[in-house]
């Protein structure tokens, strides 16, 4: 995971690594390891911790889970670690990885080191120097989808990525398994999100052939080019990465674009910079991506439920770690606030679809 030098900052209070241990591991595997390791944090992520190592005149970006106990499955460093190293010949888009460390002795946790990459990912505001671009949300609208675009026309079959997934009931499980995480993590009783998980259930739809998909596509884990607003250098955090249904992945993307700017979101301190004028309106983002795949959107609706429940989860595992002390940060206080107004937008939404 790469982003500009601006995007660090010291690391966390707690969140600190041994540097010995890490670089006894690195000894060997990296010149100049044994030798001294500095970093520094990416400060940005809501679960796994990543950081910028400076070794000699060479840099690299580390990645763990979140500290404490985590849900089955989620976090999985060793899983994104070679997805990363299965996509990335074929979309040059994923960075190279160079080293995974399974044994959780080292750091506590699994963790893996792959390639920093320069560029500029958007998050709370636009940057000056992207401000002063003409045109610049139109034509970062435009090098986000073409570059989703592009990751769910790569040949999964002839490149022998299928083993990445599990495309044969990958709606059904989605369903499932988000519903499992959902009653795992909760906090209090919310028969609101009980119907929306059955209403989810009822409305399956049949999945088209099956692609890449990224599971957490947005803007902020993006990078575009410094010199070249109009390409995408890196797409980021790949833990949930899999083969399946293609609109799964449209679906949350739009979430995050068109429906963290809905009244209910925006009350709560949930806001998205598409939402600002100049940046493709959700028409017009499924026009392109339509155009570009040939892929039938009637039908979009049922995935932007999925998309916001699913956010929804990822919201409640994290404030359930906070509610359980399993982490200290303060930014985590409010998220129980912002799962209800979710659940309350999906439940929304479904009253909407034909």
């Amino acid at each position: 995971m790469n982003t500009s030098p601006s995007d660090t900052a010291p690391v966390r209070s707690g969140e600190e690594l041994n540097l010995a241990a890490l670089g006894n591991w690195l000894s060997g595997k990296i010149a100049g390891a044994d030798r001294g390791i500095t970093v520094e944090q990416f400060p940005s992520g809501h679960s796994n911790l990543t950081y910028l190592l400076r070794i000699g005149e060479r840099e690299f970006v580390l990645r763990r889970g979140p500290l404490g106990p985590v849900a089955p499955k989620a976090h999985d460093m060793a899983r994104e670690f070679r997805v990363l190293q299965a996509v990335h010949p074929y979309f040059s888009e994923a960075p190279e990885v160079f080293h995974l460390c399974e044994d959780p002795f080292v750091l506590g946790a699994v963790f893996f080191l792959m390639e920093r990459r320069h560029g500029l990912v958007l998050r709370d505001e636009i940057p000056p120097q992207l401000a002063s671009l003409p045109h610049y949300a139109q034509r970062v609208s435009e090098a986000f989808i073409d570059s989703m675009v592009k990751l769910h026309s790569i040949d999964v079959v002839n490149y022998g990525l299928l083993a990445l997934g599990k495309p044969e009931g990958f709606l059904e499980r989605q369903v499932l398994g988000w519903s499992e995480r959902w009653d795992r993590a909760k906090t209090d009783q919310v028969p609101r999100m009980d119907r929306v998980i059955q209403w989810l259930r009822d409305r399956r739809p049949h999945s088209p052939p099956p692609t890449l998909v990224h599971n957490d596509y947005k803007l902020d884990n993006v990078m575009l080019r410094l010199d070249a607003i109009d390409r995408v250098e890196a797409v980021l955090d790949w833990e949930m990465a899999t083969v399946g249904d293609p609109l799964a992945d449209l679906g949350l993307t739009l979430c995050y674009w068109v429906w963290a700017d809905a009244p209910q979101l925006r009350a709560r301190g949930m806001h998205a910079l598409t939402s600002q004028p100049g940046w493709y309106t959700r028409d017009q983002f499924l026009e392109r991506y339509a155009q570009r795949t040939g892929r039938d959107l009637s039908g979009i609706g049922y995935y932007e439920v999925l998309g916001v429940f699913k956010l929804a989860v990822i919201l409640q595992q994290i404030y359930y770690r906070f509610r359980c002390g399993q982490t200290q940060d303060a930014r985590f206080q409010d998220f129980g606030e912002r799962v209800r107004a979710l659940v309350d937008l999906a439940e929304s939404l479904t009253g909407k679809v034909r």
